[in-house]
């Protein structure tokens, strides 16, 4: 099992329309195709950033939820295209983290 920590960075002055746009659209598109939300944030030291976090059993299953999300002609037509719109994607960083032995996410 791996997590996937994606941190944004939304246009100026637009955090607050991201999130909207996120919690109403974005995470439950995702999760309807079974992709595993487990967090989502505001940056409390960054006024546009924005940090959520994606679960993955393993290689297999992200790769399939990634085409089923990414590939989806909603999100090709509609979602993408805001989603583009909304954030700085040259900001945006994917880190993909293995819990710890001792981490109760395990």
């Amino acid at each position: 099992m791996y997590y996937e920590i994606r941190r944004y960075q939304a246009q100026p002055g637009r955090r607050a329309e991201w999130v909207r746009y996120m919690e109403d659209v974005v995470i439950p598109f995702q999760t309807s195709l079974g992709m595993d939300v487990t967090a989502s944030f505001v940056d409390a030291q960054g006024e546009d950033g924005y940090v959520w976090i994606r679960r993955f059993e393993d290689e297999t299953q992200s790769e399939a939820l990634h085409a089923a999300v990414y590939q989806h002609d909603r999100w090709k037509n509609e979602i993408g295209p805001v989603v583009h719109s909304l954030l700085l994607p040259e900001k945006s960083v994917v880190t993909r983290v293995l819990p710890t032995s001792a981490s109760p996410l395990r």
